[in-house]
C-alpha cells in the first residue's frame, strides 16, 4: 500500500473529509467518519461497516503500519502536514487519524432479532439525543457482551463521529437496528420470549431483586423525562438504589450497572 500525498485542502480525492463538524450536522450521504486509531482498527475489522479512504497525519503514519496491513490492498490512503489536515477538517485534528466509512443498507430490527442467541441480552433506546451518551452506551454494550441495542426513532445516530470516538469504535462492533414503533417493538419481544424491564429511578423493584430471563431486554430512556409513562406501565419497573437524598445516575451509568449486573449469569 503505497501511500498518497495530499498538498492541497481542496483535492477533490479528500472533498468527504471537508468541514467535519458543519457536515456532521448536515449529514454525509451514506458515509460516516471514524477518528482515532483504536477506532480505524475497529473500522477495519467491522464486517457490517466498509472503509473507503484513509487521511493520516504524516508523523502517524509508521505507527499505523500494523494496523493498515488488515486494509483492502487497494484502500486509498491520504498522508498529509498538519496544517494541511486542519484546514481540510476545519479545526484542529490532534488525533492526527480520520477515515471514511460507509454505513451500508440499514438493518431491519425484525431481521436482527431472528439472529440472537437463545440466551440474550439486548438494550432497548428511546430518545436518546446526546451523542456522549449515546457513545458511552454503545461502549458498555460492548465491554459486557450485550448482543444487540435497539433504538426508536427519536434516538441520535450512533454513527455520528462523536458517537463513535465515545463508544471507542463498539458502535462499530455491536450490532444494532432502529424500530418505527415501541408498542409494536415490545409486542415483537413478548412473541420472542424476552424479559422486558425498563430502568427508572421510581422503579418498583430494586435492581438486586430482579432475575433475569434467558432472554432480557434492558430500557433506557432520555435524561431527564425517562422513559415514557405508557412504556412504565406496561413493563416490570427497575431501579437503582440510590443514596438517601440523591435521585438517579446519568443514562450511562445507569446502563454500565445494569449490564454488569444482568451479564454476569444470575437467573
Amino acid at each position: 500500500m503505497r501511500p498518497i500525498r495530499i498538498e492541497d485542502p481542496q483535492d477533490p480525492r479528500v472533498a468527504a473529509y471537508l468541514d467535519i463538524r458543519e457536515r456532521d450536522l448536515a449529514g454525509r450521504q451514506g458515509r460516516f467518519v471514524a477518528e482515532g486509531k483504536v477506532v480505524l482498527e475497529m473500522l477495519l475489522a467491522a464486517k457490517r461497516f466498509s472503509a473507503e479512504s484513509v487521511l493520516v497525519l504524516e508523523n502517524r503514519l509508521a505507527g499505523l503500519d500494523g494496523t493498515l496491513r488488515k486494509a483492502p490492498a487497494d484502500l486509498p490512503v491520504y498522508v498529509t502536514a498538519s496544517e494541511v489536515m486542519d484546514r481540510i477538517a476545519g479545526f484542529h485534528m490532534h488525533r492526527g487519524i480520520l477515515a471514511i466509512g460507509r454505513k451500508g443498507a440499514a438493518q431491519p430490527a425484525e431481521a436482527l432479532l431472528d439472529t440472537l442467541p437463545a440466551r440474550a441480552l439486548i438494550v432497548v433506546l428511546l430518545g436518546i439525543a446526546n451523542h456522549d451518551n449515546m457513545g458511552s452506551i454503545f461502549r458498555n454494550a460492548a465491554a459486557f457482551g450485550a448482543d444487540a441495542v435497539f433504538l426508536d426513532a427519536t434516538c441520535c445516530d450512533p454513527l455520528y463521529r462523536k458517537a463513535i470516538r465515545v463508544s471507542v469504535g463498539a458502535a462499530l462492533k455491536v450490532p444494532f437496528a432502529s424500530f418505527t414503533e415501541t408498542i409494536g417493538f415490545t409486542a415483537a419481544l413478548d412473541r420472542l420470549g424476552f424479559g422486558q424491564f425498563a430502568l427508572s429511578p421510581r422503579g418498583q423493584t430494586g435492581i438486586r431483586d430482579a432475575k433475569r430471563t434467558e432472554r432480557l431486554a434492558l430500557y433506557l430512556g432520555t435524561e431527564g423525562e425517562g422513559l415514557p409513562e405508557s412504556l412504565l406501565a406496561r413493563l416490570r419497573t427497575v431501579r437503582i438504589d440510590m443514596a438517601e437524598g440523591f435521585d438517579s445516575l446519568n443514562v450511562a451509568a445507569a446502563s454500565a450497572i445494569a449490564l454488569h449486573y444482568f451479564s454476569t449469569g444470575r437467573t
